[in-house]
């Protein structure tokens, strides 16, 4: 007898990920969702699983269920879950399944504020190449893997461990319900404001994840990172194996990096003090696993980086087109530092899009003071829409350059205006750096790919 799930909010990014997979290893998936957007509206349809119409329906709800995987999009008040805790289904939050369909897995949790989806992706390639088996869970599509999510009766699983919150009914973060074996800890940076009120409530999460090593278990972590280094220096772990690791050696030629190994000088696609100390904790992670270096840096150089993560959209021989899922204060300065130092002599155009509840809050602008600090040109878009959806106040422009600390910092609140003041700039060795975790409201980027497509002499 085939398994059957019911998803409540499938329509999520890692959700309809989840209900792929559990399709692909033969159980039977229904859902629904209140809002499905692309692409999991297409995806699910040509699985034949996408809800026929929008919302939620106890009537779907039947006592055959195996199990009830619950999203973080749903309410308490649900009235599919409402029914399911009448008829005593079995329910799972996303971690607690992942936790359920991999007890007797060797389970590697990779953790952070920032760089874990780039780590994950890095050790999932690693172990593509070299024809492993393995399951993985991950933030982001990455090219070469159809699913966010993988599922089977491999005997490891690599997890990107999110701190932000389980489920509507289980408000701890999601990286307790795995249980590692081995952790990876990038770097601890205030993040979900409106879920960590303050740093150390937010800093005292991956603590007690430090804490939950088991004896005889591996902690691996970034020691450039001061809050990181401090929690495992204090912490103690008797039967834990802790390794430290920083940027790998490396050196930049003609705008291209270059790693500094035992091997001789290796070229990779990815640049940036974050991407090489996110490369040296992969390669940590797949020593402990059993990959030796020579196998590493064969497969490492062939990654082309998760989608959104300095993804390049379009180039020339003087310009470059970059889109960045940075949101956070430390992801921004990091990725707007990483392209200028990686071009010193060009022009550098960043463009940051406000998005989440933390960075449309003029109580926490502050926390992205200097992160701008390395554009020639800065600029904020937000959209008072998402500002007003979130019940915040739109900050004025005087509140966003003392929070940024950058006087010259052009604001935009309609994209079509940002659209053609971009479109009219001058490219001319120049690189523009788009970043948010939004779209910028479904910004057309044709025009713009097309211009950082030509050569200056064109």
């Amino acid at each position: 007898m085939s398994k059957k799930y019911h998803f409540i909010a499938i329509g999520g990014a890692v959700m309809h990920n989840l209900a792929l997979a559990l399709l692909a290893k033969g159980y039977e998936v229904s859902g629904s969702d209140d809002e499905i957007y692309e692409p999991s509206r297409s995806r699910l349809k040509n699985a034949g699983i996408l809800p026929i119409e929008k919302g939620w329906f106890p009537e779907k709800i039947q006592s055959d269920l195996d199990g009830i995987i619950l999203g973080m999009h749903a309410r308490i008040d649900n009235p599919e879950l409402i029914r399911a805790k009448e008829l005593n289904i079995p329910i799972y939050s996303f971690p607690e399944f992942i936790y359920n369909q991999s007890q007797d897995k060797q389970r590697v949790v990779i953790s952070g504020s920032h760089g874990k989806t780039t780590i994950t992706s890095m050790i999932l390639h690693v172990l593509k190449y070299l024809g492993m088996d393995f399951d993985y869970l991950v933030g982001a599509q990455i090219e070469g893997f159809d699913l966010m999510v993988k599922l089977s009766d491999a005997p490891v699983i690599i997890i990107e461990g999110d701190e932000y919150l389980t489920s509507p009914v289980d408000r701890r973060p999601k990286f307790f319900h795995y249980h590692h074996h081995i952790l990876l800890m990038s770097g601890i940076a205030w993040d979900h404001f409106n879920v960590f009120p303050t740093f150390e409530n937010y800093k005292s999460q991956f603590e007690e994840l430090i804490q939950m090593t088991p004896q005889n278990g591996t902690f691996i972590y970034c020691e450039n990172d001061p809050e990181v280094k401090e929690l495992a220096e204090k912490t103690p772990l008797p039967g834990v194996k802790k390794i430290p690791y920083s940027n790998h050696p490396n050196l930049v030629k003609d705008g291209k990096t270059l790693l500094i190994t035992a091997f001789g000088e290796l070229p990779i696609a990815v640049f940036g003090n974050h991407n090489l100390q996110n490369l040296q904790g992969a390669l940590e992670v797949c020593r402990t696993m059993g990959i030796n270096d020579e196998e590493f840096y064969k497969a490492i150089q062939h990654f082309k980086g998760a989608a959104k993560r300095q993804e390049i959209l379009a180039q020339a021989e003087d310009r470059i087109l970059f889109r960045d899922f940075a949101h956070a204060p430390s992801k921004l300065k990091a990725t707007v530092n990483a392209v200028k130092n990686q071009f010193p002599k060009r022009r550098l155009i960043a463009v940051q899009e406000l998005h989440t509840y933390s960075s449309l809050n003029k109580d926490f602008v502050h926390n992205y003071a200097h992160t701008f600090d390395e554009a020639d040109m800065a600029i904020i878009y937000l959209n008072p829409k998402a500002v007003s959806l979130k019940k915040l106040e739109l900050m004025d422009e005087s509140t966003l350059k003392d929070g940024f600390k950058r006087k010259d910092l052009l604001i935009f609140t309609d994209s079509e205006q940002l659209k053609s003041f971009l479109e009219n700039q001058d490219f001319r060795n120049t690189n523009l750096l788009l970043m948010s975790s939004g779209n910028y409201d479904d910004m057309d980027l044709s025009t713009l790919q097309s211009i950082l497509n030509k050569n200056h002499s064109q």
